[in-house]
């Protein structure tokens, strides 16, 4: 069995969809399905049983579903000592800044204790850069936030955080218990510079065409806040400085933490970091 062929296989069995696994290995779907019945020839027994709405796996798919997951993180772990004994064990993570996130703490903790000899560089951005760095090839995987422009990326969406409105604590608004995007229209709301990615943009000025002061960090939003009234979107759940309210805004879909990078990128290291990220946010989830 080729690992390549493995990493076919549980892609299929990740997704229980062809047409989603081959979207997600970036291939098309005939290779895919030839590659997955070779692996059953070799098997000599049905790995999936298929259906017009996807395919679920059969007892020895299941099976063989634990053998290769071990299997493939024992290669990437033997490639990963190497590099690390060769001197070559490095990647750069890019964060969205002022990001108190304990989901990435736990990641952190995660990841050295499996890679301890791993150097990981961190490349912090701003709110103007969505991407931190991964379209102009400055970082090896990005923790941040959508929505953005994921061209020539591949996104795992790991959590999604209500959001609100952040208004002056003395602002009308501020004692309702919701409010809707419709209550902000008449609103000047901060803004990010020219140039910053558009579909970013217009998730965090609600969709809508806006006018107000150009910011560029998380402070930055807070401060316009406070001192001109402007309003603006936020996480819900971000504890705010004195002076500030943040109130439910019911019709936006949630913030999503997703984890970023380059469409078939290989790196063993840029894979170990997925696999534990999406972990650590799971296990998050549990306490």
């Amino acid at each position: 069995m080729e690992l390549r062929t493995l990493r076919y296989f549980v892609a299929v069995a990740d997704e229980l969809h062809f047409g989603r696994a081959a979207a997600r290995l970036h291939m098309s779907q005939p290779p895919l399905s030839r590659a997955i019945k070779q692996l059953e020839n070799e098997v000599g027994a049905a790995l999936f049983d298929r259906s017009p709405s996807g395919v679920s796996l059969t007892p020895v798919g299941a099976v063989l579903l634990d053998e290769a997951r071990t299997l493939l993180d024992q290669a990437d772990r033997l490639r990963i000592r190497v590099a690390a004994a060769a001197g070559t064990a490095a990647i750069t993570v890019g964060f969205l800044g002022d990001s108190a996130d304990p989901g990435a703490a736990r990641l952190a903790d995660a990841y050295r204790r499996r890679h301890p000899q791993v150097e990981v560089r961190i490349r912090e951005t701003d709110l103007t850069d969505p991407t931190c760095g991964l379209h102009a090839g400055l970082v090896d995987v990005a923790l941040t936030r959508g929505p953005f422009d994921e061209t020539g990326l591949t996104v795992r969406e790991l959590r999604a955080d209500p959001v609100g409105a952040l208004v002056r604590a003395d602002d009308p608004l501020a004692g309702r218990d919701s409010v809707k995007l419709a209550d902000l229209a008449d609103r000047r709301w901060f803004l990010f510079p020219e140039g910053t990615d558009p579909v970013w943009q217009s998730y965090w000025n609600g969709g809508a065409p806006r006018e107000g002061p150009v910011v560029r960090a998380v402070q930055e939003c807070r401060q316009a806040v406070l001192w001109n009234g402007t309003i603006g979107m936020t996480l819900l759940n971000h504890q705010q400085a004195a002076g500030l309210a943040v109130v439910p805004l019911i019709d936006m879909p949630p913030s999503r933490v997703v984890v970023a990078w380059n469409e078939g990128d290989t790196n063993p290291l840029v894979r170990s970091f997925v696999g534990i990220a999406i972990a650590a946010y799971r296990d998050g989830r549990t306490h």
